[in-house]
């Protein structure tokens, strides 16, 4: 096999990218995944385990039904321990406002025959009896579940390498060459790598890969605080995401605990760029985001000075980097476990962490090939989705390559929507 080709080069090694990479070699396909760094090193190592149809978007209710199916065989699948708990999913309302979103949205659920009901306080105690904070009831859904990220995503890598894919960890694609207007290469810092297709699976860093076909991509990146507490006794099964803390407990009785959807903004060049497209959105969640001006904006200014190293090498400086976890967040997240459970109370946080989210004006992925740039395909802007959501993109995006045509409907993802103006309007977050 010549290494310096393939049928396919995926760039970023997350969950997205390995599935896609896993999927393609059972097809037979020569592929080549690069990943700066390790396997699962960002995004995908960092998220909540979340393995939810509720609450999605009509658009992409299609794909998470069927990659609900697709997780509760993936252990055997892929001959690995992922994890997986199909314990439910459970959002928490501590007011009418949220109640009545959460009705309002079981429209949706009927649409697709999804079993999720709304619940009553009673009726949540009586599931869950060890949770008596404030709340004044909640939607479930039973079919839902959870699993641990980085074991799944490294399982999909490993899985697909020993199916012939080339899983290339520590290989940074620094550029994109195209013949005739359509991909013809991959440039990584270890050499060049001829291709005819590329999938962009590089979550928060998608942006400046678009950028090397001179394609605009409206994504920015949120930073979103996790942590683990010290083991405690079995709560439940199910994830609970509330308004102030989401949580999920592991085998070992563990808990990993979020801030319930708040995260940190950090100002960047694309926050102008791409101002007036997030702004609605942002206006109508804002409670949710805390906006920072730091060393991200000063090291996207520095890339852009020509014969510099960060102009040459942009991802360099991102290897290997921790974000920074807000330890406010973190401890925040504890006190509202605590005041949701009181047993939780003992608890104390043993780490807690920091993960980039890549979000788009509409919270709807970006799926498929660009129209301007024949061989180039998007698989991006998740939004928080991207984990429950990888199985099944990495499936469709190989009936897409190998066939022609996916499986399930994608057009309301795809890239050009953006051009169309297909943007849906500022919603609140679930």
């Amino acid at each position: 096999m010549d290494e310096a080709q393939a049928d396919v080069v995926i760039i970023g090694g997350g969950i997205v990218g390995c599935a896609t990479a896993w999927y393609l070699a059972q097809r037979k396909v020569n592929v080549a995944l690069v990943e700066k760094g390790e396997i699962a090193d960002e995004q995908s190592s960092r998220a909540w385990g979340f393995v939810r149809q509720q609450g999605r978007d009509p658009a992409e209710m299609p794909l998470m039904i069927a990659c609900n199916a697709i997780w509760r065989g993936l252990a055997d699948e892929l001959d690995a321990d992922i994890e997986w708990v199909q314990g439910g999913n459970l959002a928490l309302a501590n007011d009418e406002a949220r109640l009545g979103r959460m009705r309002d949205w079981l429209s949706v659920a009927k649409d697709f025959g999804l079993e999720t009901r709304v619940l009553s306080r009673t009726e949540i105690q009586t599931m869950i009896p060890k949770m008596t904070g404030a709340y004044i009831g909640g939607m479930y859904t039973p079919s839902d579940g959870h699993a641990e990220p980085r074991k799944a995503t490294v399982a999909f890598a490993e899985a697909a390498r020993r199916k012939g894919a080339r899983i290339l960890t520590y290989h940074t694609a620094e550029g994109i060459e195209t013949t005739n207007g359509r991909v013809s290469a991959v440039l990584t810092d270890r050499g060049a790598i001829r291709t005819p297709v590329v999938v962009n699976a590089a979550g928060a860093r998608a942006m400046r890969v678009a950028r090397m076909v001179g394609l605009p991509l409206p994504q920015l990146v949120v930073r979103s605080t996790v942590a683990e507490t010290t083991p405690m006794a079995r709560i439940t099964d199910s994830g609970v995401w509330g308004t102030g803390v989401a949580f999920r407990q592991k085998r070992d009785g563990s808990v990993y605990i979020a801030g319930g959807g708040q995260s940190d903004y950090d100002i960047t060049l694309d926050s102008f760029r791409y101002f007036r497209q997030f702004t609605p959105n942002y206006l109508k969640n804002r409670r949710l985001f805390r906006l920072r001006v730091g060393s991200d904006l000063w090291s996207d200014m520095a890339a852009l000075v020509p014969g510099t190293e960060a102009r040459a090498h942009p991802f360099a400086s991102t290897i290997g980097v921790e974000p920074r976890p807000n330890a406010s967040t973190a401890r925040r997240s504890l006190k509202e476990l605590a005041a949701l459970v009181p047993e939780a109370r003992d608890a104390r946080i043993r780490r807690m962490w920091a993960g980039l989210i890549d979000t788009t004006p509409d919270a709807v992925p970006v799926l498929g090939e660009a129209d301007e740039v024949p061989g180039f395909i998007f698989a991006t802007g998740f939004s928080g989705h991207g984990f429950a959501m990888g199985p099944i993109v990495g499936k469709l995006l190989a009936e897409l390559i190998v066939d022609g045509k996916p499986s399930l409907d994608i057009r309301d993802m795809e890239y050009r929507r953006f051009k169309e103006g297909r943007i849906g309007k500022p919603k609140n977050v679930v």
